[in-house]
């Protein structure tokens, strides 16, 4: 199991253990952080957009598309990313994750 650290827009954290092979999505939603992720993990909305506060060196390059993506969310910064685009691993042991405040 890899530690993922979530804090909601509330500053609220919440440390789950996650299953290798999901995405970040996936265990967001699945321990009832407040993410919409309406279209499940399609790369077609930008609903899942997390901001990595710690570990964004682990997360890999993001594609085009979701860079693309990523145009329709609020309050991105350059730590911001899909959280369907990235898989769990033991790479991302420790990785902090901060739901962005609403509009």
């Amino acid at each position: 199991m890899t530690s993922i650290t979530f804090i909601d827009e509330h500053n609220v954290s919440k440390t789950v253990d996650a299953t290798n092979g999901l995405t970040l999505m996936e265990v967001a939603v699945e321990h009832d952080i407040p993410i919409e992720a309406i279209c499940g993990g399609s790369l077609a909305c930008a609903t899942c957009h997390l901001i990595v506060i710690k570990g964004f060196e682990k997360t890999g390059n993001p594609s085009d598309d979701e860079i693309d993506m990523l145009d329709f969310a609020d309050n991105v910064t350059p730590q911001s990313r899909l959280s369907c685009q990235i898989t769990v691993s033991d790479n991302l042991d420790g990785i902090v994750l901060q739901v962005p405040p609403k509009p």
